[in-house]
C-alpha cells in the first residue's frame, strides 16, 4: 500500500509527456515520438506546430503572443524559437544582449544612453566601468572582462569609459610580474588585439563620430598609445627568439623578440596586406652586451577616416588644408634592455593608399602628447622617397604611427583660426565700446529723438547684449546648466537685433514709399515684433529641444536633428525681407535724387546711393551672408570676411549712424562747446 502514491506518480508523469522506448512510428524530424495524455504519437518540439507525422511548422512566437519580450524590447523570431533586444535607450536585466525572458530577464532603463557627454557624466560612467574591473586580479582577466564587454553595441560614453579601462588595465599590467609563462603571454597579446578590435570595427564608428572632437581624438590617441605599449610591455622576457602574430579583422600585429646575440641576423620587417615596414637599427662598433630586444608592429585598417579631419571641421585643425587620411595607420615600436642596445636609424615603409585628383599627398606621423592625450598630423622628420598611383614609400627617423595624407583645400588651418580668433575677439572689443557710445548718443540727445532713432537705440541695445554674452560665455561649456541659459540667451539677442534691423528696413521703405501710419500705433508694434517676435522663437525652440542648447564644446545651439535651424530660419527669412526692402529702398532712393538733382554729374549720383546702399549693408544685416557662404563653401576666404565684417558690425554701424549724420555732429559740437578744455580743438 505505501507504493501506490509512488506508482501514480510515476504514471502521470508518463502520461504528461515521455518518450516511449517501444515507439515505432517514423516521426517529423522537428517532432518526437512520445506518450503524452496516454497516447503514444509524434508531436512536434517545442516551437513548432503541426501533426509531427509529415509537417511541424515554425510557431512565430513574436506574432502569436502578446509581447513575449514585455515592455521596451523588440521580439526576433528564430526556426523553433525567437529572442529579445532592448529598445534604444534600454539595456537588459541580465546584462546580455539578446535574451529570452523566461528567466525573468526584462529591458530596464540605461542611464548612460541620456549621457549628453559632458564631463560628470563622462567621469561617472568611467568610475563604474574602472569599478566593475578593479576587483580582477590579473591583466588577462581584465582584458578578458572588457572584450566581452565591447563585443555589441557601444554607446559614445562607452567608448571613452571603456578605452579609459583598457589603459587601465595596460598600467596594471606595468606593476604586475611579466609572466614566464609564454603561453599564458600569447593568450594575453591575442585577447588584446581582439579587444583593441572591438573598439575599431564598422559598427563602433557610429558612436566614435558622435563623440566631440576632442573627445574623439583624445581617446582614439589613448587608444592607440595603449595598445602600442601593452603589445610591447607583452612582448619583453621572451627567453628565446620569437615571432608572434596576432591577427584580427581591423588591426594586425606582428612582434619580434631577440637577444644581442642574434641582432646582426635579424632585420626586423613585416609585410601586413598590401602594405611593407621596416626598421633599421644604428650601427654599432663596440660589442654588443648582454640584453634583449622587443620590436612591435601594427597595423590598423579602418582608423584613419577617423583620425582624418571631419568634413565640417573645425578650425582649430592643425594643418591649412583639409587633411584625409588614405591609407591604412601603421606603428611601430621598440624597447630593449639596457636601452642602448637597439636605437633607430630610420623607418622605411610602403602603404597602398587610395589616389585622389588634385590632392597634395604626403608622409606624416601621429605627433601626440602621452600627458595630454592630443594629437595632429605631422610631417618632421618624414620623407617621400617614391610612389605611383597605388603605393607610396617613406622614410622617417623616428617611430610612432605612420600614414598617408592627402590634403585639399578649403578649409581653415591653426594659424589662420588664431588670427581669426584674435580678429574676433578684438573686433567684439571694439564693437562693445561703439555700441555703447550709439546708445549714450541715441538715449542722451534729446534734439535728434524720432522714430529713427528709437529703432537705432534698440538694434544697438540688442547687439551689445548679443555681443557682451559671447565674449564673456561662448566658450564656459564644463557647467552644463550655465552653457545652456548662455546659449539661449545668446539665440533671443541674436533674433531680437535680426528684429529691429528687420524693422529698420520696414520703416526705412515705409518713408521712401511715402505711407501714412499712426506714429504711437507703429512704436507700439515695433516693440511687440523687435522683443516678443524672438521670446516666441526662443520659447518654443526651448520647449521642443532645450537639451540641444549648449554643447560639448561651445555654448550654442546644437547641429544634432537640424536643430540650429531654429537660429538660420528666422534670420534668413529676416535677411530675404531686408534685401527686398534694400532693393525698393536703393531703386526709389535713385529715382528720387536724379529728378531732385539733375544738376548733379551720374557720377554724383552714383556716389549717393553707394553711401547709402553700404549703411543700409550693414543695417540691415546683409554681412550674415557671408556666414552662410562660409557654411557653404567653407573656404579661407569666407571665414576671414563673415569674421571682419560680422566682428566689426558695431563699429560699422557707429560710423554710418553716429559719426557720418550731420545731425550727430553739431549735437555733438554743442556739448563739447561748452567744455573749456575741448572748445579749442574744436575751433
Amino acid at each position: 500500500m505505501r507504493l501506490l502514491p509512488f506508482l501514480v506518480l510515476i504514471s502521470s508523469l508518463l502520461d504528461y509527456g515521455c518518450t516511449s522506448a517501444s515507439c515505432n512510428m517514423t516521426c517529423h524530424k522537428d517532432a518526437r515520438c512520445e506518450v503524452q495524455g496516454g497516447i503514444t504519437g509524434c508531436y512536434c518540439s517545442q516551437g513548432y506546430t503541426g501533426n509531427g507525422l509529415t509537417f511541424c511548422y515554425d510557431d512565430n512566437e513574436c506574432e502569436n503572443a502578446t509581447q513575449p519580450c514585455g515592455e521596451h524590447a523588440n521580439c526576433t523570431n528564430t526556426v523553433g524559437s525567437y529572442f529579445c533586444m532592448c529598445a534604444p535607450g534600454f539595456k537588459s536585466s541580465n546584462g546580455q544582449q539578446t535574451f529570452v525572458p523566461n528567466d525573468g530577464t526584462s529591458c530596464v532603463e540605461n542611464p548612460k544612453a541620456k549621457c549628453e557627454l559632458y564631463n560628470d557624466c563622462i567621469t561617472e560612467h568611467i568610475n563604474r566601468t574602472l569599478a566593475g574591473i578593479s576587483h580582477l586580479k590579473t591583466p588577462l582577466e581584465m582584458l578578458q572582462k572588457i572584450n566581452r564587454n565591447t563585443l555589441g553595441p557601444l554607446l559614445p560614453v562607452d567608448v571613452i569609459a571603456y578605452v579609459e579601462a583598457l589603459s587601465y588595465s595596460s598600467l596594471n599590467a606595468m606593476h604586475y610580474p611579466v609572466s614566464d609563462n609564454e603561453a599564458l603571454r600569447n593568450t594575453t597579446i591575442n585577447v588584446l588585439v581582439n579587444t583593441v578590435n572591438n573598439f575599431l570595427q564598422k559598427d563602433k564608428i557610429t558612436a566614435w563620430e558622435a563623440l566631440p572632437g576632442d573627445k574623439q581624438r583624445q581617446s582614439l590617441t589613448k587608444l592607440l598609445h595603449t595598445a602600442e605599449q601593452a603589445a610591447l610591455l607583452m612582448s619583453q622576457n621572451f627567453k628565446k627568439t620569437t615571432q608572434l602574430d596576432a591577427n584580427a579583422s581591423d588591426i594586425a600585429l606582428r612582434v619580434f623578440a631577440f637577444d644581442s646575440h642574434r641582432m646582426k641576423h635579424i632585420h626586423p620587417h613585416v609585410y601586413m596586406g598590401a602594405d611593407y615596414i621596416k626598421i633599421s637599427p644604428k650601427k654599432r662598433e663596440e660589442s654588443h652586451p648582454n640584453g634583449t630586444v622587443a620590436v612591435v608592429f601594427l597595423r590598423y585598417n579602418n582608423i584613419g577616416s577617423l583620425l582624418s579631419s571631419p568634413k565640417n571641421h573645425s578650425s582649430k585643425d592643425t594643418s591649412e588644408q583639409r587633411q584625409t587620411v588614405s591609407s591604412s595607420v601603421i606603428a611601430v615600436a621598440i624597447s630593449s634592455d639596457p636601452p642602448t642596445l637597439y636605437e633607430l636609424e630610420k623607418i622605411t615603409f610602403t602603404l597602398k593608399y587610395a589616389k585622389t585628383a588634385d590632392k597634395d599627398i604626403k608622409c606624416a606621423f601621429w605627433n601626440y602628447s602621452a600627458d595630454t592625450m592630443n594629437g595632429n598630423w605631422a610631417t618632421e622628420g618624414c620623407e617621400l622617397t617614391h610612389s605611383n598611383s597605388t603605393h607610396i614609400s617613406c622614410k622617417c627617423n623616428h617611430l610612432t604611427h605612420f600614414a598617408v595624407l592627402m590634403s585639399s583645400g578649403g578649409s581653415v588651418g591653426v594659424t589662420n583660426y588664431n588670427i581669426l580668433t584674435r580678429i574676433t575677439q578684438l573686433g567684439i572689443i571694439i564693437s562693445l565700446i561703439c555700441l555703447s557710445m550709439c546708445i549714450f548718443t541715441f538715449w542722451f540727445f534729446s534734439e535728434i529723438q524720432s522714430t529713427r532713432t528709437t529703432i537705432h537705440k534698440n538694434l544697438c541695445f540688442s547687439l551689445f547684449l548679443a555681443e557682451l554674452i559671447f565674449l564673456i560665455g561662448i566658450n564656459m561649456n564644463n557647467n552644463k546648466l550655465f552653457c545652456s541659459i548662455t546659449a539661449g540667451l545668446l539665440h533671443y539677442f541674436l533674433l531680437a537685433a535680426f528684429a529691429w534691423m528687420c524693422i529698420e528696413g520696414i520703416h526705412l521703405y515705409l518713408i521712401v514709399v511715402g505711407v501714412i501710419y499712426n506714429k504711437g500705433f507703429l512704436h507700439k508694434n515695433f516693440y511687440v515684433f523687435g522683443y516678443v517676435s524672438p521670446a516666441v522663437v526662443v520659447g518654443i525652440s526651448a520647449a521642443l529641444g532645450y537639451k540641444y542648447y549648449g554643447t560639448t564644446e561651445v555654448c550654442w545651439l546644437s547641429t544634432k536633428n537640424n536643430f540650429i535651424w531654429s537660429f538660420i530660419g528666422p534670420a534668413c527669412l529676416i535677411i530675404l525681407v531686408n534685401l527686398l526692402a534694400f532693393g525698393v529702398i536703393i531703386y526709389k532712393v535713385f529715382r528720387h535724387t536724379a529728378m531732385l538733382k539733375p544738376e548733379v554729374s551720374c557720377y554724383e549720383n552714383i556716389r549717393s546711393c553707394a553711401r547709402g546702399a553700404l549703411a543700409l549693408l550693414f543695417l540691415l544685416g546683409a554681412t550674415w551672408i557671408f556666414g552662410v557662404l562660409h557654411v557653404v563653401q567653407g573656404s579661407v576666404v569666407t571665414a576671414y570676411l563673415f569674421t571682419i565684417f560680422n566682428a566689426f558690425q558695431g563699429m560699422f554701424i557707429f560710423i554710418f549712424l553716429c559719426v557720418l549724420s550731420r545731425k550727430i555732429q553739431e549735437e555733438y559740437y554743442r556739448l563739447f562747446k561748452n567744455v573749456p578744455c575741448c572748445f579749442g580743438c574744436l575751433r
